[in-house]
């Protein structure tokens, strides 16, 4: 099954193409949008419904120039690591043996292993973080966690936050794992992200269902996107 297959009677919906109209009026006005056109939807195209195993929400991209490439908390190569990813590096030093903390923040080799970065918007103004919140986008991403949910059995899904967790309302716990702490985020990562053990647990869960678990190690090389 492929991600085109399922969602694409959504894309044909009235308010998705609104969204599309909407950016494309943005940037003919001169309003930087980001990710660029071609890399809305680079979660989905790394990360195959096939191989799907794990989904990492994160809100809406980062705002900065250069910074969101469409993964959730990764930026590109070169890209200043932003606070919260650094936090999750932090965690993952703890609860993965061996861990080394990596000198960038591209997380394309997890999206290559399954592991879907899923924001719930996708596209953002340049330095206005949530502007494009009311867009419909979440309406979309709502629709993907649903087929997830419906199509899927023993994915994970990390909830990092409050706004994450309210899509929670989606997923069928008895079918995946769904794992909810605070968000990495320096104003709440105190708060029970620290010691959460996600990525271990995520690679247990995984191993107990006989599905090959993440190596969550990146490398210093540039990644090949495909």
């Amino acid at each position: 099954m492929h991600w085109h297959e399922l969602l694409k009677s959504e894309q044909e919906q009235e308010y998705f193409q609104s969204i599309l109209t909407t950016i494309a009026n943005e940037r003919a006005q001169g309003v930087n949008i980001f990710p660029s056109d071609d890399e809305l939807y680079t979660a989905l195209e790394l990360t195959s419904f096939d191989d799907l195993k794990v989904v990492i929400l994160g809100q809406d991209p980062y705002h900065g120039p250069g910074q969101a490439h469409g993964l959730s908390f990764s930026v590109k190569q070169g890209v200043k690591i932003p606070p919260s990813l650094a936090n999750m590096y932090k965690e993952l030093a703890t609860d993965i043996e061996g861990f080394t903390i990596p000198t960038h923040g591209n997380l394309t080799s997890w999206a290559k292993q399954g592991v879907l970065l899923l924001n719930t918007v996708l596209s953002v103004q340049q330095g206005n973080a949530h502007s494009h919140a009311k867009l419909g986008w979440e309406r979309y991403t709502d629709a993907i966690i649903a087929k997830i949910n419906e199509h899927k059995s023993n994915v994970v899904f990390v909830l990092w936050g409050a706004h994450a967790q309210k899509k929670g309302r989606f997923i069928d716990s008895t079918k995946h794992l769904v794992l909810t702490s605070a968000h990495p985020s320096p104003l709440s990562s105190y708060r029970g992200f620290f010691g959460c053990q996600h990525f271990s647990k995520i690679n247990q869960y995984l191993i107990a269902n006989k599905i090959k678990p993440i190596d969550w190690q990146i490398d210093e090389q540039q990644p090949s996107l495909f």
